[in-house]
């Protein structure tokens, strides 16, 4: 059974994350997506909201399991019997970050990672950017999957785009 996992805050998920865990679903036989637990910041959506959005979007794939972490990635492996960690990279600079994350990960554990270039639509794509523009009125209707861009909508008050 080939098994990976992609990480994140999913704060919300995007449809740029949508899209790599759609194609790493596709290359492996279970895809565990894998939310990260950062009790230092306050995010828009509690961990358990996360997943059942992620849930929610990667439902019809059928391969994909949802569920929280805390820790160091590699142990989150190591408990699961997962080889390989898959990573979007959307620029040179996201590289040089992940590839020092992945050369420790090895070392670790002999965890590998796979990198996936992100479509080039979603290569400006963070949550962080999301939820300041839809913090600000902002439409977001293309970069969020339609259920996320409810939820995101309902927490900010907002009716939806103007």
């Amino acid at each position: 059974m080939r098994r990976a996992v992609c990480p994140g805050s999913f704060d919300p998920i995007t449809n740029g994350h949508l899209d790599i865990i759609a194609r790493a679903s596709k290359l492996y036989d279970v895809v565990h997506v894998a939310v990260m637990i950062n009790q230092s910041k306050q995010g828009l959506f509690t961990i358990e909201e996360r997943i059942e959005l992620i849930r929610g979007v990667t439902a019809e794939f059928g391969n994909v399991e949802v569920e929280s972490f805390h820790g160091l990635l590699v142990d989150f492996c190591k408990q699961r019997d997962i080889p390989a960690i898959v990573k979007g990279l959307r620029a040179v600079s996201d590289f040089d970050y992940e590839l020092q994350m992945a050369q420790m990960n090895i070392g670790l554990s002999g965890v590998e990672t796979l990198f996936i270039p992100t479509n080039p639509t979603y290569s400006f794509l963070s949550s962080s950017l999301v939820k300041e523009v839809a913090t600000w009125g902002g439409d977001v209707s293309h970069l969020l999957p339609p259920s996320v861009q409810a939820a995101v909508m309902e927490r900010l008050g907002q009716n939806g785009p103007r």
